[in-house]
């Protein structure tokens, strides 16, 4: 009869190290993301809101005033313009001059989509500072 070793084998041993592979891999997910929507805050909508409840008039040395009535016709300064016209003209805005600031007075019935719209054919046209003219609240005696 055999007889083989009553010793045991020596077991494998529990790994103490920490695999770092999966958290290199959430860091760099985590950077491709904040890579992509970086550019995106920088790209945002800039309002010129006020603060308090009278509107205060902006400082800004170069600007062109736009506005849109309840009933959707568009203007530049005292002219009435097609949306296509419109358009046309911010474009050509745009190119003489981009810090150019629109100041946006809209009526509280336009609809806000009529709004969003204008607004984005301005931006389009490259104008970005983007300014919504608000009247002074009534202050109560």
């Amino acid at each position: 009869m055999a007889f083989g070793r009553l010793e045991k084998p020596e077991a494998s041993r529990p790994m103490s190290d920490i695999n770092m592979t999966p958290l290199i891999d959430v860091m760099l997910v985590l950077l491709v993301i904040f890579m992509i929507t970086a550019p995106l805050m920088t790209a945002s909508l800039r309002l010129d809101l006020p603060n308090s409840d009278a509107a205060t008039p902006s400082d800004a040395p170069s600007f062109i005033a736009v506005a849109i009535t309840p009933d959707g016709k568009l203007h530049i300064g005292e002219d009435e313009l097609a949306p296509q016209a419109f358009q046309q003209r911010m474009a050509d805005l745009g190119r003489a001059n981009a810090q150019l600031e629109v100041q946006l007075r809209a009526d509280r019935t336009v609809p806000y989509g009529q709004v969003a719209e204008l607004i984005g054919w301005v931006q389009a046209a490259g104008l970005n500072r983007i300014a919504f003219v608000a009247q002074a609240a009534a202050s109560a005696p």
